[in-house]
């Protein structure tokens, strides 16, 4: 089972996440690209230290809008976001090259994520800007959604990934978090949704409805407090289930 985590999402002076410990616990990372958070130094820096430390280099395009952090849906044009993500996809491609890493997945970013879930028209724009740039890059992303569906459609290696710390609706899809059980915050409740999702392949929505997800890799968070901790608790916790812990790139 894979792990992954969001990183790179510093910027300048501002520091979001502890990269450094949490790449020693994952086995990928999805590097911020300079829309939605990061700089050309903190993507340097992420890419550098996923190649010493053997974590697997996923770009993580989003809209452009580093103040809302990219949590913030927004209309575009298909050309507008074709070319968006086709210039995350190059800055950050060209930023692992350079320290002897790759770009070796795509992972949507926040609203873009969920947006694209259910949005064809936004849907094939990223994924015709994924074609364009590398037609054999593989796409990881969430269950049913639309992204993955055109992703096997073009021929791209498609991953299915699941959230560990938050909550799921009855239908598969993650709760907005603008609502109440968007996030899991305890750490026990984690450790054990991970287990559950890797040997059982399915997870409680919030009203109780056993949803069937048999992911790829599971998410990890990285911008809370506790991350790093919870981050450890939740790969002990899958080793000591038997659970091997190893990219999908």
């Amino acid at each position: 089972m894979d792990l992954n985590a969001d990183s790179g999402e510093s910027f300048g002076s501002w520091t979001m996440g502890n990269d450094a410990s949490m790449f020693r616990i994952v086995s990928s990372a999805n590097v911020a690209c300079g829309f939605h958070a990061g700089d050309p130094v903190t993507m340097l820096d992420s890419c550098r230290a996923a190649f010493e430390l053997d974590v697997r280099v996923g770009a993580h395009v989003g809209y452009r809008d580093l103040h809302g952090f990219g949590r913030r849906s927004m209309d575009m044009s298909f050309d507008e976001l074709f070319g968006d993500v086709l210039y995350q996809l190059g800055a950050l491609d060209g930023m692992a090259h350079a320290v002897g890493a790759s770009v070796d997945y795509v992972k949507p970013h926040g609203a873009l994520y969920n947006r694209i879930v259910n949005d064809v028209e936004q849907a094939e724009a990223v994924m015709a800007a994924i074609h364009a740039y590398d037609p054999g890059l593989p796409v990881l992303g969430l269950p049913g959604s639309a992204l993955l569906r055109l992703a096997e459609e073009s021929g791209h290696p498609v991953f299915r990934e699941a959230f560990v710390d938050r909550g799921y609706m009855p239908d598969g899809t993650l709760v907005p978090r603008s609502q109440e059980g968007a996030v899991v915050h305890d750490a026990g409740a984690v450790v054990e949704r991970a287990v559950r999702f890797a040997v059982r392949g399915e997870v409680l929505a919030v009203d109780g409805t056993v949803v069937r997800v048999q992911p790829d890799s599971l998410c990890i968070h990285g911008d809370t407090l506790d991350a790093v901790e919870l981050a450890a608790a939740v790969r002990a916790g899958l080793e000591e289930a038997g659970v091997e812990i190893e990219s999908f790139a």
